[in-house]
């Protein structure tokens, strides 16, 4: 095979890798589609939460997981629990909008101020958990086992409470919403624990068991929602298809997820000590995380109905009589920042999925949060990282331009020789190769450093499309999202020229096919970078207009301007 032959099939295999890549990490076989919790609603008010009516226990769909998990020396008989409740409790703080329901004390909505649900609708929160007519995703706890209430046949427990609305502001001390329930002389207190300046919610159990016998019971906790996906109106049928599924951390492997396809082939069991387990979507997560030490039993297994349930029980306690004991767990339902979830859980901060480069896209996304800590403003950001990128990759752009100067010496050369043996491929291959080592010409050379910056371009993909800080970033004028795609399609339209510009620079291909080839992968490119985030698409293009000024002077240095090489076909 010769050289030229050579270069065509690396073009199209690269070209079809890049392709291939691209439209797989964007899922064009799949229309745009968010998760339920994202889509644009009002503030609920305490009359819109209704409790969803469950099947009767027959039909396997109750909220209680099976009495499998829960070590006790008698049969746990669970009930569904179908029931209108009273008002709900509503908690405000900095972070956080919350309504709890007094029966079974779940949480039954939770919206995060500081995210507005769109760009259009700014000053409507995102709705993280709900439970509506259109969606269920709530986060659900309770005492199983032997005398757990949560397990008896009456349902769950309607807790008493004297007060149903907390207010909590930046700089206060926490606040503590305390639900209260009697059962046959044990007195059982649900704590919910805010802090102003956090998005982890403790929550807390606290016997007090006045009777004559042993209170036995285990902590419950779980993550309940439906798996629906919405579809959302777009100019176009492209758009990302986000994780939406179940992760947890296991000894095995540290992080493992599935989505909730998976979970409906094969339901998930782990025992671990101690962990967490979460139901993850694009920015965002609910997870619950265990306080003890003690071996834990997670499951996430599909209900029926389209509902889904990810959680664990804890170790069966039994508390004497006349003693006090507590049971605890952590909430944390809020964005995925990589720094605040390594220190809430082990392990928490691999929700953040960074995909297969994400051992690139960590330390990519903390060296741009630090640029933008500097400047402010994370499209400049982007714009001094491709800088350094470009600066750091100088030394392999060099070897590249005198691989051309190389290329364009023998250029006459190369010609010569394919009119001389263009009957015998086989001879002009080694006549070609035998040219190249005796000129140190390398054909391929001008190919390296573009394939050096892949791994960064893939890696600056996964952190625009999976880290929250970039939702909703403003750059100049009409891109006030780095994250979403140009609206107008001027940052496509510049990459694809400035991509044309730096072919015109560089030596024609000997071969018509390549030279074809190459004319057409500035427009491929511009067309599939239509879709893409612009803080993409803005590194592209500053990337090609830091190549022209390095191409500038190397041409001054090696003399590969194109009109160097225009003689080429001529001999």
């Amino acid at each position: 095979m010769n050289p030229s032959e050579i270069i065509r099939w690396v073009l199209l295999a690269g070209l079809a890798v890049v392709g291939y890549l691209l439209i797989r990490a964007w899922s064009a076989d799949h229309p745009q589609v968010v998760p339920v919790s994202e889509q644009r609603a009002p503030l609920p008010d305490t009359e819109r939460f209704v409790v969803p009516e469950m099947p009767s226990k027959d039909e396997g769909d109750t909220d209680i997981p099976d009495s499998s998990l829960v070590r006790s020396d008698r049969s746990v008989t669970t009930t569904a629990t179908t029931s209108i409740p009273e008002r709900l409790i509503h908690v405000v703080t900095p972070l956080q909008h919350v309504w709890i329901d007094p029966v079974g004390g779940d949480i039954a909505g939770l919206q995060l101020p500081k995210f507005a649900v769109s760009l259009e609708q700014p000053d409507v929160p995102l709705k993280l958990l709900d439970r509506s007519e259109d969606s269920t995703y709530v986060a659900q706890s309770g005492l199983l086992g032997r005398d757990g209430p949560d397990g008896r046949n009456e349902g769950r427990p309607k807790f008493r409470t004297d007060r149903y609305s907390y207010v909590l502001r930046e700089g206060q001390r926490p606040i503590e919403v305390v639900l209260h329930h009697d059962q046959g002389g044990v007195s059982i207190r649900k704590i919910y624990r805010f802090r102003p300046d956090e998005y982890l919610i403790d929550v807390v159990y606290e016997i007090d068991n006045r009777s004559n016998d042993e209170f036995v019971s285990a902590l419950w906790v779980q993550l309940k929602r439906d798996g629906k996906r919405a579809n959302t109106q777009t100019a176009s049928n492209w758009g990302p298809r986000s994780f939406l599924g179940v992760a947890l951390t296991t000894d095995e492997t540290n992080y493992e997820k599935q989505d909730f396809e998976d979970l409906d082939d094969e339901r998930l069991r782990e025992n671990k000590e101690g962990g967490w387990i979460a139901i993850i979507q694009r920015y965002f997560l609910a997870a619950w995380v265990s306080q003890t030490d003690k071996q834990n039993r997670y499951f996430a297994e599909p209900m029926g109905s389209g509902m889904y349930r990810a959680g664990f029980v804890g170790p069966e306690i039994g508390i004497a009589p006349n003693a006090f004991g507590t049971y605890e767990a952590q909430l944390y339902a809020g964005p995925k920042n990589q720094r605040k979830l390594g220190a809430i859980a082990t392990h928490l901060d691999r929700t953040l999925d960074y995909g297969w480069l994400w051992f690139l896209s960590e330390p990519l996304f903390l060296f741009v949060d630090w640029i933008f800590g500097l400047v402010g403003n994370w499209g400049l950001a982007i714009i001094l990282l491709t800088i350094v990128v470009k600066i750091a990759l100088f030394p392999l752009m060099a070897r590249s331009y005198k691989s051309m100067a190389k290329m364009r010496k023998v250029a006459p050369q190369l010609k010569r020789l394919q009119e001389r043996y263009a009957d015998d491929k086989q001879k002009l291959s080694q006549e070609m190769m035998g040219l190249y080592k005796k000129e140190g010409a390398n054909p391929l050379g001008g190919c390296l450093p573009m394939l050096m910056q892949m791994p960064v371009f893939f890696a600056l993909y996964w952190v625009l499309y999976e880290s929250v800080e970039l939702r909703h970033a403003p750059f100049i004028g009409w891109i006030n999202d780095l994250s979403a795609m140009d609206p107008l399609f001027v940052l496509p339209i510049l990459m694809g020229a400035s991509q044309y510009g730096m072919q015109m620079m560089n030596p024609p291909m000997p071969d018509p096919m390549q030279q074809q080839m190459m004319r057409i992968m500035p427009l491929f490119f511009c067309v599939i970078m239509a879709f893409f985030p612009a803080g993409l698409v803005l590194y592209w293009v500053v990337n090609n207009l830091f190549s022209f000024a390095q191409q500038f002077y190397a041409t001054r240095k090696y003399g590969t301007a194109r009109g160097s090489f225009g003689s080429s076909g001529t001999t």
